[in-house]
C-alpha cells in the first residue's frame, strides 16, 4: 500500500503501528521504536518485482492459470437454490490487510485480521452435503436457515461487523428482490402527492414532534438525504444523516446568492463522504429550521423529538413497505425519466444520445451525493484524448482540403471520373468529422464526470427499464449503457421491457 495516498495520513500511520506492536516478538519489539526509520522499500520491490513477473508471462502460462481459476470458480462458485445451479457472488474470503474504510474514517490502518474457519458459520440445507473445513480446522457453527439469503458469515475484527457471502447479483434471488424494490417505489408515486401535501399542513402542527417529522421528511423527499441511523459513540466515524442533523451542520441565510430563505448544509454523511449544498427552502421550513435551532448548543441535535425508528414508523404508516430508501429510489428514477425526456433529441447520432444518457445520470448522481476523487489517471487520459482530437483536426482540415480540390477538378473535366471522386472525398470529409465529433463528446463527457461516481446510482437507484425503454426507444445499443456484469445483473429488466415503459 505504500502507492496509495493513505498511508501518508497520520492517523493510518498511528494505527498501523499500534496494530503492528500487538504482532510484534519480543526482539522486534526492542529494536523497532519508530515508524518512520522503518524501510519498507525491499518487500515492497519483492512484491512489485512479483507482480511484473507475472504480468509478463507468456500466453500459454496465463492461460493456465486462468484455467485453474476456472476450476476453483466451478468448485466453489456455484450453489443449488430451488433445484437451479447458481452462481455465488464472492466466494473467496478477504485476506488478512490493512483497514481503509472511505473517507477520513478513523479506524485507518488498524489490521484486518486473517479469518480461520473457526470463525465462520455456514449455511445450508439440512439434506446437503456440508462443505469440508480444511484439514485440521472446524466451522464455529453450521446452520439451516432458509430464511436468510447467506450461504457463509463471519465477523470482522475492526468494526465488529458481520460479513456475508450472497448469490451473485444475477441469481433469480436476486432479481426478485431487486424488481420488488423499484415495484415499492412505483407504488409511491401514486401516494407521494398525499405525503407532501400532509409534511405541509404539518409544518404548522401545534406538536414540536409533528413539526421536526414534517421538515426531516421535507429534507429525504426534496434532498434525498438518508435517514441516518444510530450508532454506538465513539466507535466508528462521526457521520450522520437527516434525523441525526445536529445545530451546526446548517447554516441559516435569509438571502444568499440573490435566492431567498438558503439553507447551507455541510456535515459527512455515510462513508465520510461529506454533503455540502445550499438549498433555497419554502419559508414556513426556514421558520421551522429557526425555531428548532433556539436556545441550543452547536452539537444539540436539530430534531431533538425525531429519531430514525419514529421516522420510520410514520413512513411505514404512510404507505406499507416506505422507508427513506424509498424515497431515494422513487426520486432518483423519477429524475432520470424526466431528464431524459427533457434531455434526448431522437435526430442525434448515439454518441450524442449517449452524453445526453450520462447528464441526466449526473443529475441523479447529483442528487444522490454519489461523489468520487479524482480519477488518478485522469490527467493523462486527458492529454491523451487532447492529443487524438489535434490529430483528427489535422485530417478533417486535410480532407476539406482535398474535397475543394476535387471539386475544381470536377468543375474544370465534368467527367464521370471526377464526379465520382468529388462523392468519394465528401464521404470521407464526412466520415472524418463525425469522428471528430464523437471524440469531443468522450471529452466532454469525461470533464463533467470527473468527480461525480455514475455507477452508484447506476446500481442501486436507478429502476433498470427506464433505461431499457430508453435504449430501445432511441435504437441505442444496450451494451453501451450497461457493461456485461450491469447487463447480467438486469437480465430481468431487459427480458421483460418494452420501450413505451413508465416508470
Amino acid at each position: 500500500m505504500l502507492d496509495h495516498e493513505y498511508t501518508t495520513k497520520e492517523i493510518f500511520q498511528k494505527n498501523f503501528f499500534t496494530d503492528w506492536k500487538t504482532q510484534m516478538i519480543k526482539e522486534e519489539k526492542k529494536t523497532i521504536k519508530y515508524l518512520y526509520k522503518c524501510d519498507f522499500s525491499e518487500i515492497h520491490k519483492y512484491f512489485y518485482d512479483k507482480n511484473e513477473a507475472r504480468k509478463a508471462l507468456p500466453k500459454e502460462e496465463k492461460q493456465k492459470l486462468k484455467e485453474e481459476s476456472g476450476k476453483i470458480q466451478e468448485e466453489y462458485g456455484f450453489c443449488i437454490l430451488d433445484g437451479h445451479r447458481e452462481k455465488i457472488g464472492n466466494f473467496k474470503i478477504e485476506p488478512p490487510g490493512l483497514f481503509r474504510g472511505r473517507g477520513d474514517h478513523p479506524k485507518m490502518g488498524m489490521l484486518k485480521l486473517r479469518i480461520k474457519p473457526e470463525d465462520v458459520i455456514i449455511n445450508c440445507s439440512k439434506d446437503s452435503k456440508v462443505p469440508e473445513p480444511p484439514s485440521g480446522h472446524r466451522w464455529k457453527e453450521v446452520r439451516f436457515d432458509n430464511t436468510v439469503t447467506w450461504l457463509a458469515s463471519w465477523t470482522e475484527n475492526i468494526q465488529g461487523s458481520i460479513k456475508y457471502i450472497m448469490l451473485n447479483p444475477s441469481s433469480k434471488l436476486k432479481g426478485e428482490k431487486d424488481w420488488q424494490k423499484y415495484e415499492t417505489a412505483r407504488r409511491l408515486k401514486g401516494v407521494v402527492a398525499q405525503i407532501r401535501s400532509q409534511y405541509r399542513l404539518d409544518w404548522k402542527s401545534r406538536e414540536m414532534k409533528k413539526r421536526q417529522r414534517a421538515v426531516a421528511l421535507y429534507f429525504i423527499d426534496k434532498l434525498a438525504l438518508r435517514a441516518g441511523n444510530e450508532k454506538e459513540e465513539g466507535e466508528t466515524a462521526d457521520t450522520v444523516g437527516c434525523c441525526s442533523l445536529r445545530v451546526e451542520h446548517i447554516q441559516l441565510h435569509p438571502e444568499m446568492d440573490g435566492q431567498q430563505y438558503v439553507v447551507e448544509f455541510d456535515f459527512l454523511g455515510k462513508d465520510s463522504i461529506r454533503y455540502y449544498n445550499k438549498v433555497p427552502v419554502e419559508k414556513e421550513v426556514f421558520k421551522n429550521l429557526k425555531r428548532f435551532m433556539e436556545n441550543k448548543n452547536p452539537d444539540d441535535d436539530l430534531f431533538d423529538r425525531l429519531n430514525t425508528s419514529i421516522l420510520n414508523k410514520h413512513l411505514q404508516d404512510l404507505m406499507d413497505g416506505l422507508t427513506a430508501k424509498v424515497f431515494r429510489t422513487y426520486n432518483a428514477s423519477i429524475t432520470l425519466q424526466d431528464q431524459l425526456k427533457a434531455l434526448t433529441n431522437g435526430e442525434d447520432n448515439v454518441a450524442a444520445k449517449i452524453l445526453s444518457y450520462n447528464r441526466a445520470n449526473r443529475a441523479v448522481a447529483l442528487l444522490c451525493n454519489h461523489q468520487r476523487a479524482l480519477p488518478k489517471t485522469y490527467e493523462k487520459s486527458m492529454q491523451n484524448l487532447q492529443a487524438k482530437i489535434d490529430a483528427k483536426e489535422l485530417q478533417v482540415k486535410e480532407a476539406k482540403k482535398e474535397l475543394k480540390k476535387a471539386k475544381a477538378d470536377h468543375k474544370a473535366k465534368n467527367l464521370d471520373r471526377t464526379r465520382k471522386e468529388v462523392e468519394k472525398k465528401k464521404k470521407q470529409c464526412e466520415r472524418l468529422e463525425e469522428q471528430l465529433m464523437k471524440l469531443k463528446l468522450q471529452a466532454t463527457d469525461k470533464e463533467e464526470n470527473k468527480q461525480v461516481a455514475l455507477g452508484t446510482s447506476k446500481l442501486n437507484y436507478l429502476d433498470p427499464r427506464i433505461t431499457v425503454a430508453w435504449c430501445k426507444k432511441y435504437g441505442v445499443p444496450i451494451e453501451k449503457i450497461y457493461n456485461k456484469t450491469q447487463r447480467e445483473k438486469f437480465a430481468w429488466a431487459i427480458d421483460m421491457t418494452n420501450e413505451d415503459f413508465e416508470f
